[in-house]
């Protein structure tokens, strides 16, 4: 009897647990229908030729674009990816997916794991925990712009709805490419003399490009402008019919303007959260970003339409990408009968500052923020030289990754593999001129990290100034991994801490994973260190993180889980490494 007593015990015990996970999970992902969806990559180098260029192209499955990844809210995600690349190491980073609970699968080569070795198998595994529009990337190196990217679609569960209508989703993503492969551009970043990596040789559209064969110095055969890999990328459209279009942008270098000829957009989702709806002809966006706009194909139905993205805040001397806006029946190739829209002044930032400023969360999706703060750390973005390398600094402190991932050295207590003295939380502001080169433009490197108290409140103000270039003040998009902040303002000039903080929209900011700092300019931010793992903030321009303008948070390290071997195997860690 005592022993039949103690099974029931048990059993109601059991269950008891089961119900409160059950209540756990249904509270924090509404789909009960949850999916695991299941993705086996190879990556490796083909010739592909998607400006009519031919180079080596880095590709998933063959492909570059990769594969889009489709899922919905509370989805878990499998990526089986093999590296086939012969002589590199790879690593992928899902930009935009906070990996709550999982800070190993990040993909941040450096900071949360160990790269993957040519000939390795490498499981990332994560949840979908929200829906929107989402990007993933190479992380280690500037492998980005040797073609490996993706997007992420995430929609909400069976029968809920999006808090604006449409008929059918379409996206595209915008990058610019180099004939360079990104060795020969690292190398002459870290070059004496300095070797710049220039403008890109074209804009791709959803991966297709029209470089000029005629370029003179061009090798024969290299260069074929019939090559049906790099014919115009043509989006179908029915009259009448509305679309959603999910456009993200991972270029490396261009800040980039998208319009369609014609047509009105609609913004109604950035990174992921929905926006109080605003209309454009040119929608600004920045490296690492995404946003959702409607058009309606309301226009002749006769004709098609150019698609074109336009280089901003660089005097450059690309071509405009061009795809087209085909409307049925008409012929997804036949050319519009008009001239492509040239974009606006590369120097114009005066709409560039309202379109960021008029980027609000829509009423009823708002999360508001903390009307305080706990911790202001002040980022100045400066252009600097060390040992003769010119390199991008914060605080006048150049960043570099340590050989043991800082996740890995936290939790397993190497503090000896970083600096631990940590970075300044200032400059001289008083006296710092952000309209001059600085009088003395040499600069320290450190690997050092922030330490954040877990579930406190953080401002980061992103102040920007002059490079080593007279008169010269770059846009720099920086993304913060594992969270989204609240953008509380932007301005010009020398951010005021006196001052400023007053002007803040503490009602309805956006919230967003990845945004500009103008040029002279300043951008608030403010999160929560809620996200227990280390975290990576930069500036999602290649060569500027690549030369060192980015910092690390970590937050909570204590509280992450057992760290999985697979993601062990450099620096010293090597020894714990079990594929």
């Amino acid at each position: 009897m005592a022993a039949e007593l103690l099974q029931c015990r048990s059993l109601a015990k059991n269950l008891v647990g089961l119900c409160l996970f059950l209540c756990l999970a249904s509270a924090a992902f509404p789909s009960v229908e949850a999916k695991v969806r299941y993705h086996k990559w190879e990556v490796k180098y083909e010739y592909k030729s998607p400006d009519c260029y031919k180079k080596l192209v880095m590709t998933i499955n063959g492909r570059s674009p990769g594969p889009t990844i489709n899922a919905q809210q509370g989805d878990t995600i499998i990526v089986e990816l093999k590296n086939s690349l012969l002589l590199e190491n790879v690593a992928i980073h899902w930009h935009g997916i906070r990996q709550h609970g999982t800070p190993w699968s990040d993909g941040t080569e450096g900071v949360t794991q160990c790269p993957i070795l040519p000939g390795d198998t490498f499981t990332y595994k994560f949840i979908v925990d929200r829906p929107g529009t989402y990007l993933y990337h190479a992380h280690y190196g500037m492998q980005r712009e040797a073609g490996l990217y993706g997007m992420i679609k995430v929609s909400l569960p069976a029968g809920e709805s999006e808090p604006f209508s449409y008929d059918y989703d379409r996206s595209i993503i915008l990058n610019d490419w180099y004939h360079k492969s990104a060795y020969e551009q690292m190398t002459g970043l870290n070059s004496i003399p300095f070797g710049w990596v220039g403008e890109p040789q074209s804009i791709l559209i959803q991966g297709r490009g029209k470089f000029n064969c005629s370029t003179p110095g061009i090798e024969a055969g290299l260069c074929n402008a019939t090559n049906p890999e790099c014919s115009p990328f043509s989006l179908t459209v029915v009259p009448g019919k509305t679309y959603r279009l999910r456009i993200g942008s991972l270029t490396g270098l261009s800040a980039l303007s998208f319009e369609i000829e014609g047509h009105n957009m609609t913004v109604v989702e950035a990174d992921g959260n929905n926006v109080e709806p605003f209309v454009v002809q040119n929608l600004f966006i920045y490296s690492g970003e995404t946003y959702s706009v409607l058009i309606k194909a309301d226009q002749d139905p006769s004709r098609n339409y150019w698609a074109s993205a336009h280089i901003v805040s660089r005097n450059s001397n690309t071509t405009n990408g061009l795809g087209i806006i085909n409307y049925y029946p008409n012929h997804p190739r036949r050319n519009p009968p008009t001239s492509p829209p040239v974009g606006p002044r590369w120097n114009d930032t005066a709409p560039r500052i309202a379109q960021s400023q008029a980027i609000k969360a829509l009423k009823g999706y708002i999360h508001t923020p903390p009307q305080t703060t706990d911790r202001v750390i002040v980022m100045l973005n400066t252009q600097n030289k060390i040992d003769g390398h010119v390199r991008w600094s914060v605080n006048n402190v150049s960043f570099g990754l340590p050989d043991t991932p800082y996740l890995i050295a936290l939790k397993q207590n190497f503090l000896h593999a970083f600096e631990q003295t940590p970075p300044p939380e200032g400059y001289d502001a008083a006296n710092y001129d952000i309209y001059s080169v600085a009088k003395n433009v040499n600069a320290t490197t450190s690997n050092s990290i922030y330490r954040l108290k877990f579930n406190s409140t953080v401002d980061v103000i992103l102040q920007n100034a002059n490079t080593m270039t007279v008169n010269n003040s770059e846009t720099h998009p920086w993304h913060l991994h594992g969270h989204d902040f609240w953008v509380l303002g932007y301005g010009t000039g020398k951010f005021n801490i006196s001052t400023d903080p007053k002007k803040y929209n503490l009602v309805n900011p956006i919230m967003k994973n990845t945004v500009p700092v103008h040029p002279y300019g300043w951008t608030a931010l403010r999160f929560r260190a809620d996200n227990p793992g280390v975290w990576l903030f930069h500036c999602h321009i290649e060569s500027h993180f690549f030369m060192g303008m980015g910092v690390v948070f970590e937050e909570g390290v204590e509280k992450v889980g057992r760290l999985p071997t697979s993601i062990m195997g450099c620096g010293e860690t090597k020894r714990f490494y079990k594929p």
